[in-house]
């Protein structure tokens, strides 16, 4: 089943998916007989009007083919960048001679590259995407496999580079990419199941670990952890490479008639503009100028310092509570597979209700509350509980703000400008978040859990400003082109015009969401 069910509708304006007496004909190939210069004429303004049904049908199988192929390949990339907290306590610290800070610099190694090499998130619209998944999935697949091969920290050291290279070009830009697919109303539950994928493949990953871990095999344990979970990546390249569309309109899953409205949903979003093969450096400049992508660029980090500590300690933290190596792997599970679900629920309901501030000042809230618990209690339950709280607020806080970065830019470049200052900014959260619990503090590890705590509490600071300022700015909007309640047409000038600039690119329609 399609995600499509969740679909709300905006408040109607004249470029809306709606047929009455006064629109066009609706698009239907099958009945008109359609010939393929009707397909491309479906750029123009007057082909924006589609039948539902027919929209309804191209977004489940959207749905049915995209979404499980980049959650898929998630999962991979989740799994190959996190087993080296399940390593560590199945014998690699002690087989590669790992001593004092030797494990931090391990994944410190891989958000160093992860933050240099972000650029790539706009070669989604340089390259066909088909072929740069495929290109980036292929070079990761690679180098977490070889890390089975490693003999001392210096090589492992070597892998992880590779792997933050490799995998800044994939994770960072797929909700830059479902915004090519999706409208704004649409993308943020479809971001949340691609990123649901991290707490999912955690949960996966403590599983697949505790089953791993817990044999006798010949080969060492860790060693066999890294290559069951790395050559999986590799056989996905050239799955990437034929399933993955470039566009709506060049899906051929759909059928001619699903293209030709995939098309107009397209011009509806963004006008007649080539969505692939450019990059508009105007726009770069004017998006890194545009205080709202810093706002969520120093949300994306303070989010960052517990996100990306919480999957690589937490077998170690559950160790040092009482827990026995194996048991650890096991119980890091259930509190992931918990964030997993508050993942979807949460960014369903900030689409339904259009306010993403909101939603992520009460996750904000939980997480901080599960953190606090960690570093004040000493009981095992209550810590315990606490785990369950901070992932089920941190996880899914990382979710809603993504979408609010490509919901509140007003043209391609900007919108993929804004995840790279995203990224840039936000990944350094994780050199804070993974240097903050030296061994040497188990197995409370305070300092740690304080300060993930207060960077928690900080991000719902910075989204209530976030608000407060896009509440501002649609009131100049409102002002300056009336509000999208009392506006019959969607261009000044000539009445009964629909304007070429579509409603998700900046223009009399384009409105902040909360």
């Amino acid at each position: 089943m399609g995600f499509s069910k969740f679909h709300r509708a905006p408040p109607p304006t004249a470029t809306n998916f709606v047929t009455d007496e006064k629109d066009p004909a609706p698009l239907d190939l099958e009945k008109s007989g359609a010939q393929e210069d009707e397909v491309a004429s479906a750029t123009q303004p007057q082909q924006r009007h589609v039948v539902p049904d027919v929209e309804r049908r191209v977004l489940r199988k959207m749905d049915l083919r995209i979404i499980p192929l980049v959650t898929a390949v998630y999962v991979l990339a989740f799994l190959d960048r996190s087993n080296i907290g399940n390593a560590r306590i199945a014998g690699m610290t002690k087989e590669l001679h790992l001593v004092h800070n030797d494990y931090q610099w391990l994944l410190t190694i891989f958000y160093i590259t992860y933050i240099i090499f972000e650029f790539q998130v706009l070669m989604w619209k340089v390259v066909p995407p088909h072929m740069w998944l495929a290109f980036v999935v292929f070079g990761w697949g690679i180098t977490a496999t070889s890390q089975a091969g490693t003999h001392n920290w210096s090589g492992m050291m070597a892998c992880r580079f590779f792997l933050g290279i490799s995998e800044a070009g994939f994770g960072p830009g797929i909700p830059y990419l479902l915004s090519f697919f999706y409208l704004r109303h649409e993308v943020g539950v479809r971001i949340a199941i691609f990123l649901s994928a991290a707490p999912l493949a955690t949960t996966f990953s403590g599983a697949l670990a505790y089953g791993i871990t817990s044999g006798h095999s010949h080969l060492a344990n860790w060693r066999l952890l890294f290559l069951v979970e790395g050559l999986p990546t590799i056989c996905m390249a050239p799955i990437a490479y034929f399933f993955l569309p470039d566009t709506p309109d060049k899906a051929r899953f759909l059928t001619e008639e699903e293209r030709v409205v995939a098309k107009a949903r397209g011009v509806r979003q963004v006008g007649g503009v080539e969505r692939v093969g450019g990059i508009v450096w105007k726009d770069v400049g004017l998006a890194l100028l545009d205080l709202k992508c810093w706002f969520t660029a120093f949300m994306y980090f303070s989010c960052n310092v517990g996100f990306s500590s919480l999957p690589v300690f937490l077998p170690t933290i559950l160790n040092d509570m009482g827990f026995n190596a194996i048991d650890s792997q096991g119980l890091t599970a259930p509190p992931f597979f918990l964030s997993f679900l508050v993942t979807i629920f949460s960014t369903w309901v900030a689409d339904k209700t259009q306010q993403r501030g909101y939603t992520i000042i009460v996750l904000t809230i939980i997480g901080g509350i599960g953190y606090v618990l960690l570093a004040t209690v000493k009981t095992v339950g209550v810590r315990y509980f606490g785990v369950f709280l901070a992932a089920s607020g941190i996880f899914p806080t990382i979710a809603n703000i993504l979408p609010w970065v490509t919901n509140n830019q007003g043209s391609d470049t900007r919108r993929g400008t804004g995840i790279v200052l995203l990224n840039l900014v936000g990944q350094c959260g994780p050199l804070l978040g993974t240097n903050v619990f030296p061994t040497n503090e188990g197995p409370r590890y305070i300092k740690g859990m304080a300060i993930s705590a207060a960077f928690t509490f900080f991000t719902g600071v910075l989204a209530f400003g976030l608000r407060c300022l896009l509440v501002w700015e649609n009131g100049k909007l409102d002002k300056k082109y009336g509000s999208n309640k009392n506006r019959i047409v969607n261009q000044p000038g000539a009445e009964g015009q629909e304007s070429e600039v579509g409603e998700e690119n900046y223009g009399p329609t384009f409105r902040y969401i909360l």
